[in-house]
């Protein structure tokens, strides 16, 4: 099949096709006249890599987690499993990172909550208090 029907059957565009080529994620043959070919297969495949950038994978990484699927084996079975783990690790310390981060902001919003009360007619002003 040509790359505008891969691209339709698999829900994708036609240049995530091609840049899912240029990082070595996906390959095609070449009609004599240089168009893209590619197989029923290919629409699994494609399928396969959308799932593993959903899960905010880089194409480094699902390079290295595609032997798992084109070569079958107890080896990188436990290879791919081995690099999934250490990827829900690194996303835990970035959800535990934008936690922090919420929980700053909610701190300084409740300050500047403070500081517009204090500006308010009647409210009682102190000298400390700033807008951060």
């Amino acid at each position: 099949m040509r790359i505008g029907e891969l691209a339709d059957l698999a829900g994708v565009s036609v240049r995530s096709l091609r840049y899912y080529e240029q990082q070595g994620l996906l390959t095609s043959t070449r009609t004599p006249g240089g168009q893209r070919r590619y197989t029923e297969h290919d629409v699994d495949r494609v399928h396969f890599i959308q799932g593993l950038y959903a899960a905010n994978l880089s194409s480094r990484t699902i390079a290295g987690l595609l032997p798992c699927a084109d070569a079958p084996s107890v080896h990188n079975s436990d290879a791919a499993l081995e690099r999934l783990a250490h990827e829900r690790e690194r996303i835990t310390a970035q959800i535990e990172e934008l936690l922090r981060a919420r929980s700053t902001l909610d701190e300084m919003a409740a300050v500047a909550r403070a500081h517009r009360a204090s500006l308010l007619p009647g409210a009682e002003r102190t000298a400390s208090a700033t807008c951060r």
